[in-house]
């Protein structure tokens, strides 16, 4: 089975680096029902920021201005998923390398059952023509 590429748009925010300040933003997210595609969360100085891909955006910032969650987007990535196979990410980078497409960031990982899942990301200017080339 081919991989499944999705064009999706992402939002984010930025949070204190302490303990359970990330987690406000994820509770507020689950009282409200929201479901998430993908969720990323990394330091950025005495930050951090936290990364969201929604199943349903108009849910999703409902829920964050009810929390008063400032957010950034949207913005756009590639949700990759698959079947888990040797040099799956390769093929997908060899794609996006062999066009000079830069990719930004890349976070994969392996979903169990045979399945993995990334997210990637290219600069703005990159994005159509990666879309292109990935769906």
């Amino acid at each position: 089975m081919a991989d499944e590429v999705k064009r999706v748009e992402y939002y984010y925010t930025e949070v204190p680096d302490k303990p359970g300040e990330g987690l406000k933003v994820l509770n507020a997210l689950k009282e409200e029902g929201v479901n998430l595609d993908a969720l990323v969360a990394f330091p950025k100085g005495r930050r951090a920021q936290l990364d969201f891909v929604p199943l349903d955006q108009a849910a999703f910032k409902a829920a964050a201005r009810k929390a008063k969650v400032k957010l950034v987007g949207p913005k756009t990535a590639f949700l990759v998923q698959g079947d888990e196979r040797t040099g799956a990410i390769a093929e997908t980078v060899a794609k996006l390398s062999g066009a000079g497409i830069n990719i930004t960031a890349l976070q994969a990982v392996a979903a169990g059952a045979g399945r993995y899942g990334a997210i990637l990301w290219v600069k703005p200017r990159d994005v159509n023509k990666a879309a292109k080339l990935l769906l």
